[in-house]
């Protein structure tokens, strides 16, 4: 049962992840349309804010491995805190380092990816099997 549910895991971090980065070429090639490359390399960026603590969650959370779940809470606790401090630690990155030019399209990109979490339920395959 633990394998199904290791695989059921991996096709949704798959799905996710293709999502969001459809997403954030579709937000690309819109501010590319609108507001030329420093639009683009706005919606990099934001997305690129929101893509690598959801990495670092993956990871530390370790979604993609069977494991007991003794301690899924405690895992859960340290993922989060340490999604929440990168994230906190790239917005200051950004916007100190390499300010993007466009902070609309930023943040835009920044909450569509975020927010694809919630789509992809739809994503997943409806039967047992898949």
């Amino acid at each position: 049962m633990q394998r199904y549910e290791t695989q059921r895991r991996k096709a949704y971090i798959v799905r996710l992840t293709i999502a969001q980065l459809m997403i954030t070429f579709v937000g690309m090639l819109a501010a590319y349309l609108v507001a030329d490359l420093e639009g683009v390399s706005s919606v990099f960026k934001g997305a690129l804010v929101a893509l690598l603590p959801h990495a670092f969650f993956i990871k530390r959370m370790g979604v993609l491995r069977a494991s007991s779940p003794s301690k899924a809470a405690m895992r859960l606790f340290r993922a989060e805190a340490g999604k929440f401090g990168l994230t906190v630690a790239l917005f200051v990155a950004v916007f100190v380092a390499a300010p993007p030019s466009n902070p609309t399209f930023f943040f835009y990109a920044y909450v569509a990816v975020v927010l694809t979490h919630w789509l992809t339920p739809w994503l997943m395959p409806k039967n047992a099997n898949a």
